[in-house]
């Protein structure tokens, strides 16, 4: 996974970046210096180069003098900024319980950024999501996942209960919205072996019952799609003014897409696998016959 920089008190880099490179983009598109933006809200250099790389948190006043000193004139534009200030600012102060988590730092603020969101569309190839798994597929997994940097088994069990205390979200007083589209292959994938997997493959059936799940398949017969790349998630949040963020992962790394131009090219290649997929009905149907298959 990409390595965190620890600078700061930062939880999440994700929000602090975007936020950073709006005001970058901003400052260019004026033509004005750092230095000068510096003066303008009584700083150092270095503090607008810690500003437009996220790595420090920043304050409203300093926001609306910089957009004044860029020129900008929309309303809208200072509003979803100031958000996205206050959003990144209730990350950073968070103390989850996530933060003793064994995993490297992506997923870690991953895990930190699916905490807020509201909603959540994923896109997996080859695993059940983490939302979904069971505490013996998680185990799998994470036993399988050791030979990289996972071998303490008291590692594995803290990877586990996390896992586990992520599905917190989809019950309780602010439940989370999941939307999952999982290729048939990640079903049919003996992921702690026969037994485990028809355990898993039951819990689909109960999360599915969820009225803020909606699950569906792409069964293999529906041939080529848009997403064969690989797996992926979008976060939403609550707040209008929010960009969805998105976190692909690769080979070697974990990337976010943070910005709304990407954002909405990954949502409409989300849109595009979905209506290949089963409807969740004759999804629960196929997930049944490979469970009794088992």
């Amino acid at each position: 996974m990409t390595r965190t920089t620890q600078l700061g008190n930062r939880t999440s880099t994700v929000l602090g970046r975007r936020l950073g490179g709006e005001l970058l983009r901003l400052r260019d598109a004026a033509a004005k210096t750092q230095q000068q933006a510096a003066d303008v809200i009584s700083a150092t250099n270095s503090k607008i180069v810690k500003m437009e790389r996220g790595w420090v948190p920043m304050r409203d006043p300093d926001i609306r003098a910089l957009c004044e000193f860029y020129g900008v004139v929309d309303g809208k534009v200072l509003t979803q900024l100031l958000e996205l200030a206050r959003l990144d600012r209730e990350r950073r102060k968070a103390k989850g319980w996530w933060q003793d988590s064994p995993h490297p730092g992506a997923l870690t603020e991953y895990i930190a950024m699916e905490d807020a969101a509201t909603r959540v569309r994923t896109w997996q190839l080859s695993l059940v999501p983490g939302l979904f798994q069971t505490p013996e597929y998680a185990r799998a997994l994470a036993i399988s996942e050791g030979v990289g940097p996972w071998e303490d088994p008291a590692d594995i069990d803290r990877i586990v209960d996390i896992r586990m205390r992520r599905q917190d979200r989809l019950v309780g007083e602010r439940p989370l919205e999941v939307y999952a589209v999982v290729w048939e292959a990640a079903l049919r994938q003996l992921i702690g072996g026969s037994e485990a997997m028809r355990g898993q493959l039951g819990r689909l059936r109960e999360v599915a019952e969820l009225d803020n799940v909606r699950l569906q398949v792409l069964p293999f017969h529906a041939g080529g799609h848009p997403c064969v790349s690989g797996p992926f998630t979008i976060l939403s949040f609550n707040q209008a003014e929010a960009v969805d963020v998105v976190q692909a992962d690769t080979i070697s790394s974990s990337m976010w897409v943070e910005n709304e131009t990407a954002s909405s090219a990954y949502r409409d290649l989300f849109d595009r696998t979905a209506r290949q997929s089963l409807a969740q009905r004759d999804s629960m149907r196929l997930i049944e016959t490979i469970r009794q298959e088992m």
